[in-house]
């Protein structure tokens, strides 16, 4: 199996990113347009940031980030052990410190990268 090269995971990133600093009515809009449900935005997330520490080595990710990243991953992390579901529904998006807290995290690192996050990216969802 082939290794993406670094643009297509830094591309990963920064998609999973965009849709996490997306308003919440973006984001809505987003899932609905996908047909996938809310824990597909921290679930992204996740592959994303497994890459991070890689994508700095390389020189594609200022190192700065890695610390935003990692508290995004930890409230995602804190947010699946709370036992209530009500944290991964479309109504937390509005309403949920944890999601307004990873969306001003994701939005400080895609501005600190010059990464246009105004389109939210498209996802192919195989089922």
């Amino acid at each position: 199996m082939r290794t993406p090269d670094a643009a297509f995971r830094r591309r990963l990133l920064t998609e999973a990113l965009t849709v996490v600093a997306a308003s919440a009515p973006a984001q809505t809009a987003w899932l609905k347009r996908h047909g996938v449900v809310t824990d597909e935005i921290a679930l992204d997330l996740d592959h994303g940031f497994r890459m991070a520490g890689q994508l700095v080595e390389e020189g594609l990710l200022h190192p700065a980030a890695l610390p935003d990243l990692g508290a995004i991953d930890s409230i995602f992390d804190e947010m699946t052990r709370d036992p209530s579901p009500g944290r991964w529904s479309t109504a937390a998006l509005f309403e949920d410190a944890g999601w307004g807290r990873a969306r001003e995290l994701a939005r400080r690192v895609l501005e600190r990268e010059g990464v246009d996050a105004s389109v939210l990216p498209d996802i192919h969802v195989i089922r």
